[in-house]
This record gives C-alpha cells, structure tokens and sequence, in this order.
C-alpha cells in the first residue's frame, strides 16, 4: 500500500527511528500491524504527534474505514 510506504519513509529519518516492519493479516484482509523500534518514548511521541504524519494517518484511516489504533511495549 503506497501510503504506507509513504509514512514508513518519513518515520525512518525521524530522530530516534530504529526499525520497523508492517505485517499483513492473512485471516482479516486490510487488517494490519505496524511495528516500530525507537531510542525513546519520547521520539515515537514526537512522530505520532508531527503534522505529516497525522496527515497521511488520516487518509489510511479514511481508506480503511476505521480509526488505528496505538499501543506501546518496552523490553
């Protein structure tokens, strides 16, 4: 999907961006999780709360109808 491609990219040149991967649901199709690895708390806040990300947020969220949701684990 290339909106997700699109925040993928600007997610890996935000400071503090480590890794990430999308995995698509096999039982639920246009179900998927986004998985992301950063140095901080902090940093991933700064990402979630950045204007071109809620941007291209708000049109995946559009296109598949419902709202995405967060979560945050550490080690």
């Amino acid at each position: 999907m290339p909106l997700f491609q699109n925040l993928r990219t600007l997610a890996m040149n935000q400071p503090g961006y480590i890794a990430g991967e999308t995995l698509k649901r096999i039982d639920s199709p246009g179900q998927y999780l986004v998985i992301s690895t950063w140095h901080s708390v902090d940093n991933w806040r700064q990402w979630v709360l950045s204007k071109e990300r809620k941007e291209i947020q708000n049109r995946i969220d559009m296109l598949l109808q419902e709202q995405t949701e967060y979560e945050i684990y550490e080690y």
